[in-house]
């Protein structure tokens, strides 16, 4: 019996997956020396208690066949635990793991197997990394997505692109910086110190709730931005609503639009925004549950009295119909 298939059959007897424990070394040798020790246990009795913890103490610690379970420690590794349901039901299955210093010079690469389930790649960081703290996710050398910011003990994640027909494919995480990070105080550019941290690196295959699942309501838009008023507003639900058309006559030399979503999958959507048939472009979106309103206003020039038709097409990466995202674009005028 391989590595692999022994911890294939302890999950099989499972009742569930393992809890995120840091400590689990330690009760079970806690559970061993008091087994040892109890006076009514026979020598045959503490034996087998010994053998039992040391199975299951190997299972935790040995390395599969695959090279990304020999890099992962265990205190981080247990913040990206082996399997998780996400608020809208979709279930999520770890299948590589691996921890890489923040703001550092330093990558690892993880082999992931392609068997046609969605894939996304998770994060998070110990630590209090305020500059140069980004890793950068590569698919068998090509970029893929935006990659991972600022050292943070939230839990993120993102979608990963792989090839077409691919079966495996390689997936590298690099936090290599170049340059110096400084603030400049009269004129001079003054270095800004580092703190050490430690990434956290996931690769999960996730499948969607039987049925969609709606996302909350988003909160009324505010009446002014950025010293504009309101002109008009609408809403919806992407995939059934991924179009949105304003037309009007511009009475200032600029207007604005901002968003706001909701949905487990909000922070993927994107509003790819043309002005009179003009060259598109990108604009994300932000959730807003509590506090200041998340100020995030594209803005746009015009000529006074002329009509303007603006449109904006509505993706989600790598969405799902099942996994919704609602919706709010606002019209903001001189």
């Amino acid at each position: 019996m391989t590595v692999q298939d022994l911890r294939d059959a302890l999950r099989e007897r499972a009742d569930g997956p393992s809890p995120a424990n840091p400590s689990r070394h330690e009760q079970v040798l806690a559970r061993v020396r008091r087994a040892r020790l109890g006076r009514r246990v026979t020598a045959g009795v503490a034996a087998g208690a010994a053998v039992a913890a040391a199975v299951v103490l190997g299972a935790a610690v040995m390395p599969g066949p695959a090279a990304p379970e020999t890099t992962v420690a265990v205190r981080p590794a247990a913040k990206l635990p082996e399997r998780f349901t996400a608020p809208d039901g979709t279930a999520y299955r770890r299948v590589a793991v691996t921890t890489i210093r923040a703001g550092g010079a330093d990558r690892a690469t993880v082999r992931v197997p392609v068997t046609g389930e969605r894939l996304d790649v998770a994060a998070v960081c110990e630590g209090d990394l305020q500059v140069n703290t980004g890793v950068r996710v590569a698919v068998d050398g090509r970029s893929s997505g935006p990659g991972f910011g600022r050292c943070s003990a939230r839990r993120a994640l993102q979608p990963l692109t792989v090839p077409t027909g691919a079966r495996e494919v390689s997936v590298t995480f690099d936090t290599t910086t170049t340059g110096t990070a400084c603030v400049v105080q009269g004129g001079t550019c003054r270095p800004v110190p580092r703190t050490e941290g430690t990434w956290t690196l996931g690769v999960y295959a996730w499948t969607p709730p039987d049925a969609p699942v709606r996302p909350e309501p988003v909160k009324d838009l505010p009446d002014r931005l950025g010293g504009r008023p309101l002109l008009d507003a609408r809403t919806g639900m992407w995939p059934a609503d991924d179009t949105v058309r304003f037309e009007f006559d511009a009475t200032g030399r600029s207007f604005g639009l901002d968003q706001i979503c909701a949905g487990d999958l909000a922070e993927r959507l994107r509003f790819e925004i043309t002005v009179d048939g003009g060259v598109g472009h990108g604009s994300g979106c932000v959730v807003w549950r509590s506090g200041p309103f998340p100020l995030a206003m594209s803005e746009h020039k015009t000529r006074p009295g002329e009509r303007v038709v603006v449109t904006a097409r509505i993706t989600v990466d790598g969405g799902h119909p099942h996994r919704p995202v609602r919706w709010s674009i606002g019209l903001y005028g001189e």
